[in-house]
């Protein structure tokens, strides 16, 4: 059974259909890149299957349960949304981290929060948030930031803001960690260290859907292609979307990072 199912998800803006008929799959495992010029509608499917929208109709299923069906009233109740979202992590452009705290606080902050939920969170408060600031730990350790978790974001690079904000999205241990263009607010010579855990993740099975416009990025961590246009999917498959088009369309694409 596929983790993630999306079945004829449509989305309008006023009278702009932004997304039409859209339908994928993803396996527990796979890395799916999503491709296209800017305006096709990658970044409005991220939130949609964030919940940061609402698809005006279609269906999103996760381990089969399903969690939206725009023809269930049942399934579209905001009181749902808060818990829908802990199924997928969201990786910004802008990075989104919050200011005034630490690196380290930034990625425990929801976990924290979350924990005040628990029946048993006051008899076992201070167990329960050292095991959260230990795992935090351990994250910005695994992205190569532990002599970093006391900066503030201000005193960090972009690069290691990004990586911060792929710990904080991980520390919620997401079934789908989701990237919308991570590298597009660095410069050049910090894109390498956010692709590189990217890649180390991809290279770990984590179940990952990555907006990108690095192609070469993208033919190297993915196990699925989907090249939208115009709201739609033109093409969906293997690597071989990239590198064996068979629509006009995304040949045409393709072919402004060729030459």
């Amino acid at each position: 059974m596929s983790i993630l199912e999306v079945r004829n998800l449509e989305k309008h803006f006023n009278k702009t259909k932004v997304l039409n008929d859209i339908s994928l799959s993803l396996e527990q495992g796979q890395a799916l890149s999503m491709i296209g010029s800017s305006g096709s509608g990658k970044t409005t499917l991220l939130r949609c299957l964030n919940f940061l929208e609402t698809p005006d109709s279609g269906s999103i299923a996760v381990k089969g349960e399903v969690l939206f069906d725009a023809a269930d009233p049942a399934t579209r109740r905001e009181a749902d949304v808060r818990r829908k979202r802990l199924h997928f992590g969201l990786v910004f452009q802008s990075f989104n981290l919050f200011p005034q705290y630490t690196a380290l606080q930034n990625v425990t902050l929801a976990p924290e929060l979350l924990a005040r939920e628990r029946p048993d969170y006051k008899e076992r408060k201070r167990e329960i948030n050292a095991a959260i600031e230990a795992e935090g730990r351990e994250l910005l350790a695994s992205m190569g930031l532990s002599d970093r978790e006391g900066h503030y974001p201000h005193q960090l690079s972009g690069g290691q803001q990004q990586r911060v904000a792929i710990a904080r999205a991980l520390a919620m241990h997401p079934d789908i960690l989701c990237f919308d263009e991570p590298t597009s607010a660095l410069d050049p010579e910090l894109t390498g260290e956010v692709l590189r855990v990217i890649r180390s993740l991809a290279e770990q099975r984590t179940t990952m859907i990555i907006v990108t416009h690095e192609m070469d990025f993208a033919l190297e961590v993915s196990d699925r292609v989907v090249f939208m246009d115009g709201g739609f999917i033109v093409e969906q498959g293997g690597r071989e979307v990239i590198t064996d088009p068979q629509e006009e369309r995304t040949r045409r694409f393709l072919a402004g990072y060729r030459h």
